[in-house]
């Protein structure tokens, strides 16, 4: 790490510690995830409420509006044009996982056209390691499904506001090894800070800290175990991974890919719907 990549590194740090804190505000639409968040936490929040909280932010509203009149929860066909029904009919979960996802989906559009490429690779891998998650998890069968794909979803959330963040920057637009140094040095942790301000369950957030460590799991028995074979299974070697791994590593994690390589194929449907759903 170089003197200038460790002065940028620390201004973009030091923004980002504020933000944590509450000192800065979020993009509206991550602000919009966090209100949402802690409403449906709150054991008195009724349907009402919920609908009053989530109709603020119009492009959530809407992608609530267009799952609920997809083929999975809509099959009659019968057009669902208010919010109460679509919401009625997903449930909360689907409310707090689809928030989390236009969030992130925003950040990256919003500033970061230097870095879409990143971007986009980074959106593409969470689709699909949350479609494996939540089939690995329905076929284990000791893990909700809905909460593995959460976490598959929000795993790399650390990368996608290190993205937004980082586009404030022109060092990291002209130089984009800084930009990979800092990913890889900060992603997770900051990730980790995230998700215990959005109020996610320390199960997940504990999970998503330590994704990208190899394990010695038996059976995946945990969100953590099952997050870090979909990671794998997803192809987990991403540009934003430090590099030096041993020879040794990199054979036991090849021996973790087989063992449930043949979910990767079932889990194409579920990669193919969430990529409809949730994409933009």
């Amino acid at each position: 790490m170089t003197a200038d990549n460790n002065h940028i590194h620390f201004k973009i740090l030091d923004q980002i510690a504020r933000d944590l804190s509450g000192d800065v505000n979020f993009p509206t639409c991550l602000d919009a995830a966090v209100l949402i968040r802690n409403t449906l936490r709150d054991p008195l929040a009724d349907l009402a409420k919920v609908v009053q909280v989530v109709g603020v932010e119009p492009l959530i509203s809407s992608k609530l509006l267009r799952i609920a009149n997809s083929v999975v929860y809509n099959p009659s066909g019968w057009p669902i044009t208010d919010l109460g029904t679509a919401i009625g009919r997903l449930g909360f979960e689907v409310v707090r996982t689809t928030s989390l996802a236009v969030a992130m989906d925003q950040m990256l559009k919003s500033r970061h056209l230097a870095f879409e490429h990143i971007g986009h690779k980074a959106w593409e891998h969470s689709l699909e390691v949350a479609a494996i998650a939540r089939v690995l998890a329905r076929r284990l069968g000791r893990v909700n499904p809905d909460e593995a794909m959460l976490a598959g979803l929000v795993h790399d959330i650390g990368v996608f506001y290190l993205l937004f963040r980082a586009a404030e920057f022109p060092e990291y637009r002209a130089d984009e090894a800084a930009l990979f140094e800092l990913l890889r040095g900060w992603h997770e942790s900051i990730g980790e800070g995230l998700l215990h301000l959005l109020g996610l369950p320390e199960e997940i957030a504990k999970a998503i800290s330590e994704h990208d460590h190899l394990s010695d799991v038996g059976t995946p028995c945990s969100i953590r175990d099952v997050l870090y074979f979909a990671n794998l299974l997803a192809g987990g070697d991403q540009d934003w991974l430090p590099s030096d791994v041993t020879p040794e590593q990199l054979a036991a994690r090849e021996a973790d890919r087989e063992r449930y390589a043949e979910f990767v194929a079932e889990a194409e449907a579920d990669i193919q719907e969430l990529r409809a759903t949730l994409s933009a």
